[in-house]
Order: C-alpha cells, then structure tokens, then sequence
C-alpha cells in the first residue's frame, strides 16, 4: 500500500506575523518555519497506520521553494519513507495546488492521500477537496478516526451535529483534523536515518492559473476597551446608540 502525505511550510502558528510595511505580503524575517500542524497529523496517522497494518510505503510531498526541504526532512525523520519536493517560487492558490497534486497522483498513483484539512496561514480549506473532485475520488473531511480494512477506509468525521462515520473505497482523499492524534516526538535516531532518505526535486507539472489573489495585507483593527452595564435597558440604550439595534 502506498500513502501520499502532501505538506506545506507554514510560519510558526505561534509566532506573531505582521504585514510588510507597505502591505504586499507577510514580514517572516527571523521567524521560525514549521510543517503545517494539521499536515503533521496526517504524517503521524500514515505512520500509525503503517505500525497497525505492515507493508506500507509513505511519500510525503510539498510544492515550494528549496527551503521546503527542512519540512520534507522532517517529515522523514517523523518516519515517511520519502520525499518530493515540487520546487517552484511561483505564487499558488488552493485550485492551483490541487491540479499540481492531482498530477502528480497521477504519476505516484498513491491507495490514500492523506492531508491536513487546511493550512494555518490562509485557512482556506480547499485545497483537499478540490483534489478530490479532480480525481474523482471519494472523499472523507475532519477526520477524528481511521482505520483502513484491505482496499477499504472507515472515517469517523467531525460536523456540526456530531459525528459521521463513513466507508470509503481506495484510493480516497481523508483530510485531517486536531482530535485524530498527537503527533509524537522525533527521536534523534529518526532524525539521523532521514539524512539518508530519498528526496527528489523536480519542476511542476504546469505553470498556477491562479483564480484567486490577494490584494493587500492588513493587521486586524484595534478592539475598543469593554463596558459594563447595570441593567438589560442599559445595554439595549447602548446598542441602540451605536447603531445596533
């Protein structure tokens, strides 16, 4: 069984970002990158399920500029067995990465890709069904438990009313969410064995026809301090007096 991990660098979440000074993009100078949170619980899952169910190959895969490299070797040393890195410094947005990601299942022809339902920098979302209708695959979101059962998928998903548990035939796509595990800690013999790991570079299939774009980056606007009221009728006048109500 072979398993596809796509991954993408993100800023640290827990940094503070800030827009350049003229609001074309994002200051990232000093900060600290990272694998996408939710793509690292995809890893950890694929790994979990190589433990549980034996002779399974994992490819993890990012589309980006060389410094993807340091998430890709981390992704290795999480325990994937090798790597991919479509190297491009080309701008995509979520369709864009889904066709590139969708020619390259072509070519992997993975039984499961597994992904983060979403990236913390844009939150968009997207990109893993928009793969999904692409291939025509059946797809399964937030996933919270997985367990796969010879050319099978079972899914416990996370919505709004509770939880759906749904059976998918492979190949699927089953995008990750917070609840599925933690991922575990890379121990330094697994930091050593992905020195030596496969990672193979090579150009994208085609060039981003973005559909998307972004005009201008902004920090959020200042909240005014709270006020506290005495009664129901004075926070209704309150309201009323701005416009609310």
């Amino acid at each position: 069984m072979k398993i596809l991990v796509p991954i993408k660098r993100v800023v640290d979440p827990y940094a503070k970002v800030r827009p350049s000074a003229d609001g074309s993009g994002l200051d990232t100078a000093g900060l600290k990158f990272e694998i996408n949170p939710f793509d690292e619980i995809a890893i950890e899952e694929a790994v979990r399920l190589r433990e549980r169910n034996g002779d399974i190959e994992i490819i993890v895969l990012s589309i980006g500029t060389s410094e993807s490299e340091e998430q890709l070797r981390k992704a290795l040393a999480m325990g994937a067995d090798r790597a991919i890195l479509v190297e491009t410094s080309e701008v995509y947005d979520s369709p864009s990465i889904a066709d590139e990601l969708a020619a390259q299942v072509n070519e992997i022809r993975p039984d499961l890709i597994l992904m983060g339902k979403q990236a913390t920098d844009d939150d968009a979302n997207q990109a893993g069904q928009m793969l999904a209708a692409l291939l025509d695959y059946p797809q399964a979101t937030f996933a919270s438990k997985l367990t796969v059962q010879g050319s099978v998928a079972l899914v416990t998903r996370e919505t709004d009313s509770g939880e759906e548990c749904l059976e998918l035939p492979l190949p699927a796509v089953i995008t990750t969410d917070l609840r599925l595990n933690e991922p575990r800690y890379i121990a330094l013999p697994g930091i050593i064995k992905a020195r030596s790991k496969p990672l193979d570079r090579r150009p994208p299939t085609n060039a981003p026809k973005l559909r998307t774009r972004i005009t201008r980056y902004e920090l959020a606007p200042t909240r005014s301090a709270g006020v506290k009221v005495n009664s129901v009728d004075e926070l209704y006048q309150a309201l009323k007096s701005k416009g609310v109500v």
